[in-house]
Order: C-alpha cells, then structure tokens, then sequence
C-alpha cells in the first residue's frame, strides 16, 4: 500500500509549469524532493494540493502573480549603454550579479538587447504571470530523523515570505 503525503514525508514529484495560454515555461522529469509539512520551498498552495496524494497521483495547481512568482517589478530592470558593459555580458541569457551597500546581492539576467542598448532585469522570469503547475507524486515515504533536522535548519535560514 502506497504512503499518503502527510507531514513529516519525504515526497518527490516531477512537474510541468504552463502560462495562461498553455505555452510550456518548465519541466523537470528528473523528481524534485521536498519534506512535506516542514515549511519546504514550495508553493504552499501546491503543497496543501498535494496532501493526501500518493504515489502516481497528478493535481494541477494556478498560481497568480501574488501566490506565486510576485508581481513584475519596473524598479529592477535597468538599461544601460551597450559600450558600458562588458563584452561577456552582451548576450541574451547572460547572469550578472550585483551587490548593494549593504551586501545584498541579486542576480539579473540580460533580457533585450536592441539599438545599442542592454537591458537586465532582476524580477524571476515568471513574475507576473499566472501560471499553471502539474505536479506528479513519484514517491513518498517516511523522513529519517536527518532529514527532518537538515530541513527544519533549512526553513529557520530563509527569509520570511511575503
């Protein structure tokens, strides 16, 4: 008999995630896990989607910008002068990190590059969408004491969701 999702499991999943108009945006078919219960990572309203299931069951979860991945922020997308920035960043795609006086750093992807601009933006790739998760259980079974400790050391790092 299959284990039910419930607190304390060590659940996998594989999913899909799609916009509004089905337009496939990620997929990962290698299984992701997580501890259920144990304030994970997830999206808490994939996580309560999945309490209960087992093994082999698919629930399909929307997620609005604010349950989601945020709303898209103008304050985090800068253009600057193609001839300021340096060559290994004059592609699409391309990672810069930055670092505020504080310390605080943030990665920001190079989204446009057009009549001798370059344009990045700090906002996830998926800010501002509603978009549309197809989470497969691939397997559930109990947490060892470790796992459980190594992620309730996790939950008590991260920052506060907002």
């Amino acid at each position: 008999m299959s284990q039910r999702i419930a607190k304390n499991k060590v659940v996998s999943v594989t999913y899909q995630v799609h916009d509004e108009q089905g337009l496939l945006l990620e997929r990962y078919d290698f299984p992701v896990s997580y501890v259920h219960g144990v304030d994970s990572e997830l999206f808490e309203k994939i996580e309560q989607a999945l309490e209960g299931r087992t093994v082999g069951d698919t629930v399909q979860v929307t997620l609005t910008p604010a349950e989601g991945f945020g709303e898209h922020r103008p304050e985090l997308t800068f253009t600057d002068d193609l001839d300021n920035v340096p060559h290994e960043y004059r592609r699409i795609g391309a990672e810069v990190m930055f670092q505020n006086d504080r310390g605080e750093t943030i990665t920001m992807t190079v989204t446009r590059i057009r009549d001798g601009k370059l344009t990045v933006d700090g906002n996830h790739p998926f800010a501002g969408k509603t978009v549309v998760f197809t989470v497969k259980v691939e397997d559930v079974r109990d947490a060892t004491p470790q796992e459980l400790a190594e992620a309730r050391a996790g939950a008590s790092r991260r920052p506060t969701r907002h």
